[in-house]
């Protein structure tokens, strides 16, 4: 049986779109599923939108996420260079036998010609292409004598070879998402392989030859590249490697949280989140957020990412790396596209952040206290993440979360003791002051414990007091276990916060 052998092949044109991180992903998944290799390929070969830093953004990226690559650019393997613009000598043999077997032509036509050409006919309201129906009259080598062409080549006179496209031929391709798709030729025009002009191959060409000579097994890309299948078949038949040609599944599209069109840049701008896994400083000087930037764990975006034309076909929805691997099929992936949702990337991050542990939720913990003037250790802080990390949907959270733990309040919420505050509920605070100042230790589950027995005898209104606590301790009237709270500040300093709120808070 084949080993599996897949490849992701960014163009380094700027930052990457989370729709390619999850083509990169659905890449990964797959070949850890099959015990296969993942291969990633730059290709580099449009020099004209070539971005600086692009490339290391894209390592970068994949690296965040846990996308461990097996071969490719910065890891090396049997099939190096893997940047496009390193093989560039590679491309012109395979050009030139597409030509020597008829299957690809030289053209000459200059791009000005082209441009009045497809001008004179738009003004005629007609559509010009470069096909089987108007090859026969522009200038190249099927309408050109053998010597001319020979006298322009070696006189140095720019030329493209195109893939000439068979007449009227049904091309049947299968598509392991998409089905069985027939696509007949005469829709189709004589794309252009190679350019003399910066002797490099376009997309179509290389990425063939590439695929071919590093004996990728799938091709797994986005649908944005179907309308180029029925070449690309035609491509590995003109080679004579069709028993050898990958098998293809196109990935639906990452729509926009409406619904309507492919999600862009745009739309993040727009409502105010990242389209980028990490933050991008363009060339230019304009920045975009990013997903790490933003708070996001690696874990849930790789997560949210994941489901997002995918469907494992259970309830499940929280998935670690390592199920994503086990549990991933292409069977399972959907036709249409797949609808962003930033609210329920938000609930992704939120659920990791409840499952991350204390320890690592500490490290994030304290230099925010720091950066508030207090000092504390990573145990100490790891005991307050445990208290609240429920309600923390980014590390950002954590702050305002925690910070009263470690600090008295400052000010108590006008709207909380407006409600609650008032003189009757006053007293039992004051009993309750009494309650907690015979204990020897304020431990949780003792101190609960007395406090509702007493409240039951005397048959209170617990939800008054308990906010009142809460307004005493905390200077707001909704949070985590109050007793938690008291536990972790300890029995004086609980005592202290009674004393000063009785003191200072005025009764409504």
């Amino acid at each position: 049986m084949r080993k599996v052998r897949v490849r992701f092949a960014p163009s380094p044109t700027g930052a990457l779109h989370i729709g390619g991180v999850r083509t990169a992903l659905y890449n990964y998944l797959f070949a850890r599923h099959n015990g296969g290799d993942f291969i990633l390929r730059i290709e580099d070969t449009d020099s004209q939108r070539f971005v600086p830093g692009a490339e290391e953004y894209i390592i970068e990226a994949l690296q965040w996420c846990g996308i461990k690559v097996d071969e490719g650019v910065g890891v090396g393997g049997p099939h190096a260079p893997y940047r496009q613009s390193e093989r560039r000598d590679i491309y012109l043999k395979y050009a030139l036998q597409l030509v020597e077997s008829g299957n690809a032509y030289y053209a000459f036509d200059s791009a000005e010609d082209l441009s009045k050409l497809r001008a004179d006919m738009e003004s005629r309201g007609e559509t010009f292409s470069y096909d089987s129906k108007s090859r026969g009259t522009l200038c190249n080598s099927l309408t050109l004598p053998a010597e001319e062409v020979k006298r322009r080549i070696d006189a140095g006179e720019q030329w493209v070879i195109r893939f000439k496209m068979p007449e009227n031929e049904n091309v049947e391709m299968d598509d392991i998402i998409r089905g069985h798709i027939t696509i007949n030729t005469s829709t189709l025009d004589d794309k252009v392989l190679y350019k003399s002009a910066d002797a490099l191959p376009t997309y179509h060409l290389a990425n063939i030859v590439d695929d071919h000579l590093m004996e990728i097994s799938h091709v797994i890309r986005g649908e944005e590249w179907l309308p180029s299948l029925p070449l690309h078949f035609l491509l590995y038949r003109a080679f004579g490697w069709s028993d050898s040609q990958p098998l293809f599944a196109h990935l639906p599209l990452l729509l926009k949280p409406q619904g309507q069109g492919k999600l862009s840049k745009r739309d993040g701008d727009k409502f105010g989140f990242p389209v980028f896994p990490l933050e991008w400083h363009a060339p230019d000087g304009e920045v975009s957020m990013g997903y790490r930037e933003s708070g996001y764990l690696p874990g849930a975006f790789v997560n949210m990412l994941a489901l997002l034309g995918w469907n494992p076909g259970t309830e499940q929805e929280i998935f670690s790396m390592e199920e994503l691997c086990q549990q991933f099929s292409l069977d399972k992936v959907s036709k249409s596209g797949a609808r962003f949702s930033p609210d329920k990337a938000k609930w992704f991050n939120a659920q990791y952040m409840r499952t991350a542990s204390d320890s690592f939720l500490a490290s994030l913990l304290v230099p925010q206290l720091a950066s508030a003037g207090i000092e504390t250790s990573l145990e100490r802080a790891a005991d307050a993440v445990a208290i609240i990390k429920e309600r923390a949907t980014f590390p950002k959270d954590l702050l305002d979360l925690t910070l009263y733990m470690f600090r008295a309040p400052q000010s108590y919420d006008e709207k909380s003791v407006a409600k609650f505050w008032k003189e009757e509920n006053v007293a039992y605070i004051r009993d309750l002051r009494g309650i907690f100042a015979e204990l020897e230790v304020l431990e949780k589950e003792s101190a609960e414990h007395l406090v509702r027995e007493w409240i039951e005898a005397g048959q209170l209104p617990m939800g008054k007091i308990m906010n009142c606590l809460r307004i005493a301790i905390m200077g707001i009237g909704q949070g985590p276990d109050i007793f938690s709270i008291c536990e972790f500040i300890g029995k004086q300093e609980t005592l202290r916060r009674i004393d000063a709120a009785l003191d200072s808070i005025q009764v409504a």
